[in-house]
């Protein structure tokens, strides 16, 4: 059996929650707490810097998204493990992070139950998808996703656009707008193209909405 710790970088805005972490490794010496960060930034140069076994990576951070740290990390380091750190199980960051490369998925409420045994599964050099969390996610990757216009037209509706605005503003018929707003409203169960923006917003299909 190897001696040697698994050594653990721990990504998230939140210092309580890296506190919490902390504490819950701290009773187990076969796991090694060697850094922390606080944005994507940093997680892609702490990372670089520690080499960390096993790094346990929030999403919704300032600045660089988790996923795009995922994304600068895998292509330095290809075989770097990281596991997602996640408040939803059905948010499509979190699926836009797994098809980055991340192999893991954790979500904050089950911290105290799974995480080290997810810590060590991962360093194992397994994934660690939870049951119920994988057949959702499974389930999201086989059905259908939004397409880039879809999500152009999406997110120009949040801006408040009509259809003949955003015709024009993605040189597209207003027919064609049209049929895309049906898709997307058949797509995501939407009642009305309101609730087709903050059913996105929720799920993390665009980012923000705009204000004023």
């Amino acid at each position: 059996m190897n001696d040697t710790p698994i050594r653990l970088l721990v990504v998230d805005d939140h210092a309580l929650l890296r506190e919490g972490i902390a504490a819950v490794i701290e009773a187990h010496p076969d796991i090694l707490l060697v850094g922390e960060a606080a944005d994507g930034q940093q997680a892609v140069e702490r990372f670089s810097e520690l080499r960390p076994d096993v790094t346990l990576m929030d999403l919704q951070m300032p600045g660089v998204s988790g996923t795009e740290a995922i994304q600068t990390i895998r292509a330095r380091y290809p075989d770097a493990c990281i596991a997602v750190l996640t408040t939803y199980s059905g948010d499509a960051r979190a699926l836009q992070a797994v098809q980055a490369g991340a192999r893991g998925y954790l979500l904050k409420s089950m911290l105290r139950k799974e995480l080290v045994s997810a810590i060590r599964t991962l360093s194992a050099g397994k994934r660690y998808f939870p049951e119920p969390i994988a057949s959702e996610l499974f389930e999201a990757i086989a059905q259908d996703t939004l397409t880039t216009r879809e999500v152009q037209v999406l997110r120009s509706v949040a801006e408040g656009l009509g259809n003949a605005d955003i015709a024009t503003q993605l040189a597209i018929s207003e027919d064609t707008v049209k049929g895309h707003m049906r898709s997307i409203m058949d797509k995501l169960k939407a009642r009305n193209r309101t609730h087709a923006v903050a059913i996105a917003l929720q799920r993390g299909i665009i980012d923000s909405w705009p204000q004023g």
